[in-house]
């Protein structure tokens, strides 16, 4: 009896590893594996394609001379040959050249898109849980009146952060497809400044004292929405990569011609000389989206772009320096300028820990644009009978 429950045992014991054995129907998917994307591939390529097309070329034009250069009855047919295929490869050598920058701008492309994609999910994600965890909270637990205004505040700003960005998903949108004509109209140049810092203050829940505009009396004749797209998505660019706390200037100047130039100045950390030009690229944001701390998707600086040029404008970056500030007029200042300028080129690589901090500065000229010119009031009294 012993034995035979022994060897039961040792029959239900299981000796080695269990084997799967699928059904006739049934369809096994491998999991698929994602290696990171690399240009060693398609440059590696393209480099030894151009070599090659180089050798041919060169073989192909030693080889037609030096059988034209002879002088029998084939000397003519070399010399067709020589016309006739030397044009040929160097064609094809600008079309292996062409194909690899395409590739290198569309895997760079690839990239950015991927880079924005995770932003704006993120930018996404974040308000909408915020709003899910105080809706729960106020439909499972009791909350007091206080608690509620507290969060009603909370959702309403996360509310608007989504409004704000799909507006500007929307703008990018209008943008790229272009075709659409908008009526321009003279614009108080000083009054949209005004709007879109006032804007950018609430938004980032900065005092109004934050972004200074120095404007005088001008006028721009082009359409208010671009106007303001243009400068919202400068001053926001500028207080988001501002120091702590950030600040900014906008200053404003005409000149005879009627070209306006506004400048934004922040006091940030700067853009690199090499990547100015990329930073108005689509999707373009500096550094990794997991270790970045600023909110964005790498359009406005691109909507800035193009809505300049669509004006007919023109738009520059280059490093700023903001000095120490005096309790003194505007006017003042603006004179002391000019004086300041060429001694400040020399002392503010020796100097900038003592004089201030280095910013960027966004320097955007618009075309159309007139001073008005107001007349001061009469201070003479009206004549009495």
């Amino acid at each position: 009896m012993n034995a035979r429950l022994g060897d039961s045992n040792r029959s239900n014991q299981v000796s080695g590893p269990i084997q799967f054995q699928p059904a006739k129907d049934m369809a096994i998917v491998t999991p698929i594996s994602h290696r990171p994307l690399t240009l060693r591939t398609p440059v590696t390529l393209g480099v030894v394609l151009i070599v090659l097309v180089v050798l041919l070329t060169a073989v192909w034009i030693s080889g037609t001379v030096w059988g034209a250069v002879r002088n029998d009855s084939t000397s003519g047919m070399f010399w067709v040959m020589l016309g006739a295929g030397a044009p040929l490869l160097v064609a094809i050598l600008a079309g292996v050249i062409a194909y690899l920058t395409l590739s290198v701008k569309a895997f760079n492309l690839n990239r950015r898109q991927s880079n924005f994609i995770d932003s704006v999910t993120h930018e996404l994600k974040s308000p909408i849980a915020s709003l899910k965890l105080y809706l729960q909270t106020m439909t499972r637990h009791d909350v007091s009146v206080e608690q509620q205004k507290e969060f009603h505040l909370i959702m309403l700003e996360d509310v608007e952060r989504l409004d704000s960005l799909i507006n500007h998903l929307l703008d990018a949108a209008r943008v790229e497809r272009g075709g659409e004509a908008y009526e321009a109209s003279d614009l108080c140049l000083e009054t949209v400044l005004s709007k879109c810092a006032q804007g950018a203050c609430v938004r980032y829940k900065m005092p109004p004292e934050t972004v200074r505009v120095h404007c005088p009396a001008i006028h721009v004749h082009a359409p208010v929405v671009q106007i303001e797209i243009l400068f919202r998505n400068l001053i926001d660019n500028a207080i988001k990569y501002g120091g702590s706390p950030p600040k900014v200037e906008l200053t404003a100047v005409c000149s005879p011609s009627g070209d306006v130039t506004v400048s934004v100045l922040d006091n940030g950390t700067g853009i690199p000389a090499n990547l100015r030009r990329k930073v108005f690229g689509r999707f373009v944001r500096l550094g990794s989206e997991l270790e970045r701390s600023k909110q964005g998707t790498g359009l406005g600086l691109y909507l800035v772009r193009n809505i300049t040029h669509a004006l007919g404008g023109r738009i520059n970056i280059q490093d700023g320096h903001w000095t120490v500030a005096t309790e003194t007029d505007h006017s003042d200042r603006i004179s002391a300028e000019a004086e300041e300028r060429s001694r400040s080129s020399q002392e503010s690589s020796n100097n900038s820990a003592t004089t201030g901090n280095r910013g960027t500065r966004v320097d955007v000229t618009l075309p159309n644009g007139k001073i008005v010119k107001t007349e001061p009031a009469s201070d003479d009294p009206s004549p009495q009978d």
